[in-house]
């Protein structure tokens, strides 16, 4: 551990030795402020910024990133579905949000709301076409992705019915990218990123309008950033859980140890008998769990533990409420607060250590978690 990780991990031991919570997710919106700005060098100055908060805010907490996002300045922030938007809302939040999956039913709370929505198919237009209250949408293309958004073939259809419904005010055009962040797909991200530039292009001069474009994400702007358009949408990155030496992760997961004792060799440990002690050994028992969110295949040495700067790997399976990790010939004490990720213990090495990616580990983190927030 270098100075600077030291000094952050004696600062969070400190915040939270005296908290009456066990399991604690702290949030450093220090760091996010940094990482925002770190992005917004890769981009022209004139590209608006995009905060993607999805998913509890990737877990961390919506309403306190939005809120820090929004002094930051972002133009807009962007949700999967209404509800999302509506939280963000009765949380005082008032920047534009941009809801990426409305739904068929969600209409009069996203008018109520002043909610942004995103327009994927014909069935959604036609509901926001059908009801004519004035509001902003974005138009979603697919460029190859093949999940969300209208076909290039659809252009002219979708730029006639537009323009025959002026209480549709398009803000955007938006696309996706399916894989920005690995060297061999560089090829084909660009390829979409062409593509888009040629719908968008064609759809602004088709419905007379200049509207704003936007394809990348973090890794776009990481990989592509000369071909940033007019906005851009940064979601992993404000998180800093990349491989990118200059993003920070802004929060650390610590808990306690709630007992430790002593087992013999040949004794058991955890459900299904998985670990059968090879050894006597000294086992700590941390309460947190599957329920909430750490991932199973973290069990049987797969995932580590940080006590006292030292790595434990969990032994047994995970349980729904609780872990335990070997700490022989390790001092160890019931009360002492443990790192299950953090400073000592990336999210990304536990995420590669499972073969899955951080977006996972941290959007399944449960809300019942006490969360922490510095810096606000």
């Amino acid at each position: 551990m270098n100075i600077k990780h030291f000094v952050e991990y004696a600062l969070l031991k400190k915040l939270t030795v005296n908290n009456i919570y066990e399991t604690i997710l702290t949030v450093d919106l220090n760091k996010l402020a940094k990482n925002f700005f770190y992005l917004k060098t890769l981009i022209p100055k004139k590209t608006k910024i995009i905060g993607v908060v999805k998913a509890f805010g990737y877990g961390h907490g919506d309403v306190e990133i939005a809120k820090k996002l929004e002094k930051l300045g972002v133009y807009a922030l962007w949700v999967t579905d209404f509800e999302e938007a509506i939280n963000l809302r009765k949380g005082g939040v008032k920047t534009r949000i941009i809801v990426a999956n409305p739904g068929s039913k969600s209409y009069n709370k996203i008018i109520k709301y002043k909610i942004d929505v995103i327009i994927y198919n014909h069935k959604l237009l036609q509901l926001y076409i059908m009801n004519k209250n004035p509001v902003n949408i974005h138009i979603k293309f697919n460029t190859g992705m093949n999940r969300y958004g209208f076909n290039k073939e659809e252009v002219p259809v979708l730029a006639s019915l537009i323009k025959k419904n002026p209480h549709l005010n398009v803000l955007s055009t938006c696309s996706h990218l399916s894989d920005a962040e690995n060297e061999q797909s560089k090829k084909f991200a660009k390829k979409q990123i062409e593509l888009f530039k040629k719908i968008s292009s064609k759809f602004n001069n088709l419905i007379e309008k200049k509207t704003l474009s936007h394809i990348l994400n973090t890794y776009g702007i990481l990989n592509h950033s000369s071909d940033c358009l007019d906005a851009v949408r940064i979601g992993i990155g404000l998180y800093g859980c990349t491989n990118n030496k200059f993003l920070f992760p802004i929060a650390s997961l610590t808990s306690v140890i709630t007992q430790v004792r002593k087992v013999a060799k040949g004794e058991r440990i955890g459900y299904g008998n998985s670990c059968i002690c090879e050894k006597d050994m000294q086992i700590a028992i941390v309460p947190v769990g599957y329920a909430d969110g750490l991932n199973r295949r973290l069990s049987n040495r797969i995932g580590k533990i940080v006590l006292n700067n030292k790595h434990c790997p969990i032994i047994g399976k995970i349980s729904m409420g609780t872990l335990t990790i070997d700490v022989t010939n390790i001092n160890a004490s019931e009360g002492d607060r443990v790192e299950v990720f953090g400073i000592n213990n990336s999210v990304v090495s536990t995420a590669n250590s499972i073969s899955t990616i951080p977006y996972e580990i941290l959007s399944c983190l449960n809300r019942r978690i006490k969360r922490i927030y510095l810096n606000p």
